[in-house]
């Protein structure tokens, strides 16, 4: 299971150690097999992306713009249906170079000296997720939808107007009692 995941996982690798200096592009086609690639299931299904690397190749680092754009399914918070999001996002890194492997700061990726070539599958996937609004709200959402969830949402009401004094247990209501004297 491990090597599928790795053999899958490189198909997001750009190889930069044959390019010359100067900005190049890679553009790799996003599906649901991809998200399914990682351990975490997306709040979305469908999708159909277009992720764009645009690369500075600097004699010793590389600046990266990455895009992630398309479309993926979603359901709906409201109506509970289906419907297409657009979604686009991008993020920049800078890849430089050290001692050993370090993605700790989101912006920043070191790659150990000597290495042709850097992943950017969780870049692309986050780049992913955080275009999906908080809020999943179709655009077909009508008024007679809201119209029923205003009508069957739960109404704001205080916790003592809550519980009526029928409803408390009379052991309950001589502590409360006590509580008040004191």
């Amino acid at each position: 299971m491990h090597t599928i995941f790795m053999d899958r996982i490189k198909n997001y690798n750009i190889a930069f150690g044959g390019l010359k200096n100067g900005k190049h592009e890679f553009d790799f086609d996003i599906t649901q097999e991809f998200f399914d690639l990682f351990d975490t299931e997306p709040d979305f299904c469908d999708a159909k992306l277009q992720a764009t690397a645009a690369v500075d190749k600097h004699s010793t680092f590389l600046e990266m713009t990455i895009r992630v754009e398309g479309e993926v399914s979603l359901a709906c918070d409201i109506t509970g249906r289906q419907f297409l999001q657009p979604v686009e996002n991008g993020v920049n890194i800078l890849v430089k170079f050290g001692e050993e492997y370090d993605d700790s700061n989101e912006e920043i990726i070191t790659l150990p000296h000597g290495e042709t070539e850097v992943n950017i599958a969780q870049q692309i996937y986050e780049a992913a997720l955080l275009a999906i609004p908080m809020k999943k709200v179709s655009p077909d959402v009508t008024d007679e939808d809201l119209d029923l969830l205003e009508r069957y949402s739960p109404g704001e009401e205080s916790e003592e107007a809550a519980e009526t004094p029928a409803d408390i247990d009379p052991r309950w209501a001589a502590l409360n009692k006590l509580k008040k004297e004191n």
